[in-house]
């Protein structure tokens, strides 16, 4: 795993660093707001907040009460999702990252995917990896409030 990436929007108007700790396997969403925010299926890869620095304006989006995902205001391009409290705190003060941003991200592998029973039929993910419905993931984590088209 490189101790060092860097990442940049489409226009290059935002740089990402990651320096030092990161998980170099990338996890899936299919739920019905990653699908709206991303065209079909959410990829991301997580760094805590330590070890990401940005560069450039970012604006965020409260998209949920438990989430705000971070976007280049000059191209559109997504950064980041990071889930917060109910203070509007960083939960755990960590960044799920757009591997795309990143080109050593093109080799990792998919860690994990998400509310699979609610997968467009062009976004469904081959391999051997752990995979959660709905009903599973909701139950893990009491503080989504569901998702509804």
């Amino acid at each position: 795993m490189p101790a060092h990436l860097t990442g940049r929007c489409l226009c290059g108007a935002v740089t990402v660093t990651v320096e030092g700790a990161h998980d170099p396997r990338v996890g899936a969403c299919h739920c019905r707001m990653c699908q709206r925010w991303s065209g079909g299926l959410f990829l991301c890869f997580s760094a805590p907040a330590a070890s990401v620095t940005v560069e450039g304006e970012v604006r965020e989006f409260q998209s949920s009460a438990f989430a705000r995902r971070g976007f280049c205001p000059a191209c559109g391009t997504h950064l980041w999702f990071r889930d917060q409290d109910e203070g509007g705190e960083p939960r755990d003060a960590g960044y799920e990252l757009m591997p795309g941003l990143f080109d050593e991200a093109r080799d990792w592998p998919l860690r994990s995917e998400i509310y699979v029973d609610r997968a467009m039929e062009s976004a469904r993910l081959d391999g051997d990896h752990p995979r959660k419905t709905r009903a599973d993931y909701e139950q893990q984590n009491p503080f989504i409030e569901g998702d509804d088209p």
